[in-house]
């Protein structure tokens, strides 16, 4: 942790704001005091940053975060300027400037906008200036967040290619049943899923300014430790320790190997315009084969998609088994299905002597 030099840290809205809503400037400006110290020891920091619906709330009447999306929206249009405000303001104690990068679900399941995130925060970086990444909840409207900015920050962090992913919460790490009965303990480490699973994770707290609470935290650091990445979870408080090694919170280890952006983004943040069922031969050469998908194992078609979009693959009882990206329009799968490559090229030309998903373009589910 102490040797990480390149860190992605996410804060969630209750570290950052009042129960009632609005900002706690106490809270920020202790967060940057920590950021900054860890800046000026040559440590890079992306900041991913909730807190902009809940920074809106006080000012627009609201008591609690609204339901609708419509009063979502426009809380997050007036927290967001106040949000940002306040780090400016915080990070010009130390002469550092502040670079607001918003992002949607739709920039990092698109090739070519997530190709343009990546070298926007390495540009910001290099220039020194410090990211702050949020969410942007202002025009977002597939359920308006990425999981309460968690999975986001587990995206960036693999979009950075951080060295450590610091999730920062109002509790200090997981523990092995409720925090606040007696008896309970932290879990200091993470090696896999088996270490998590006698442990009933809880969901969003009670303040209500938040939306993820434990369970999305603990999902964003299964999917950036299976990306190689070590996590630290643990409370705001103790962010300083969590950037220099300190025995703090829960240190989820790598589970896996760094793997291409395109299929981080493909399994965990593209939204599947369709479906292909799969018949169980296919299902069996794609899953465990890991080979690509040809018309001749396509059983049926659903959606309306076109050339590149993401779809799911599911088995005969529909179940989602992998995703891929599509190499033909729906309209033109259903006088694909069941046939060979070969037959296709001679009826309809060299063309159609293709994969309808090949196997570069595609992430296996459940193996």
């Amino acid at each position: 942790m102490n040797e990480a030099r390149r860190i992605v840290v996410k804060v969630g809205s209750s570290s950052l704001t009042t129960a009632a809503g609005g900002l706690d400037a106490d809270r920020v400006d202790a967060l940057v005091d920590v950021l900054a110290k860890a800046r000026g020891e040559q440590k890079e920091i992306v900041l991913v940053s909730s807190g902009a619906i809940a920074a809106g709330l006080a000012p627009l009447g609201l008591r609690r975060r609204p339901r609708d999306l419509a009063r979502q929206q426009a809380a997050a249009s007036v927290g967001q300027g106040l949000l940002v405000a306040r780090y400016t303001a915080s990070f010009a104690r130390y002469g550092v400037r502040v670079g607001q990068v918003l992002l949607t679900s739709d920039d990092m399941s698109r090739r070519a906008h997530h190709r343009n995130a990546s070298r926007t925060l390495d540009k910001l970086l290099a220039m020194g200036a410090f990211p702050v990444v949020n969410e942007n909840d202002t025009v977002a409207t597939d359920e308006i967040r990425f999981g309460d900015n968690d999975r986001l920050a587990a995206l960036v962090a693999h979009l950075v290619h951080a060295d450590l992913l610091v999730l920062l919460s109002d509790v200090d790490g997981v523990y092995d049943g409720d925090p606040g009965r007696p008896g309970t303990s932290r879990i200091a480490e993470v090696h896999g899923p088996a270490d998590l699973a006698h442990v009933e994770i809880g969901s969003a707290g009670k303040a209500g300014v938040g939306t993820g609470g434990m369970v999305t935290k603990v999902e964003a650091a299964r999917i950036a430790a299976a990306a190689g990445i070590p996590v630290v979870l643990t409370s705001a408080v103790h962010a300083a320790d969590a950037l220099t090694g300190g025995d703090t919170g829960t240190y989820f280890h790598p589970t896996g190997k760094r793997s291409a952006d395109r299929l981080l983004w493909l399994q965990h943040a593209s939204t599947p315009q369709g479906s292909l069922t799969l018949d169980d031969g296919a299902v069996r050469a794609v899953v465990d084969g890991r080979k690509s998908l040809l018309p001749a194992g396509i059983a049926a078609v659903e959606g309306e998609f076109t050339a590149g979009d993401p779809v799911e693959l599911r088995d005969g009882e529909g179940r989602a088994v992998a995703r891929g990206l599509v190499s033909f329009d729906a309209r033109e799968i259903p006088r694909l299905i069941g046939r060979s490559t070969r037959e296709l090229a001679r009826e309809l030309g060299p063309a159609y002597e293709r994969e309808v998903v090949h196997r570069d373009d595609l992430v296996i589910l459940h193996p």
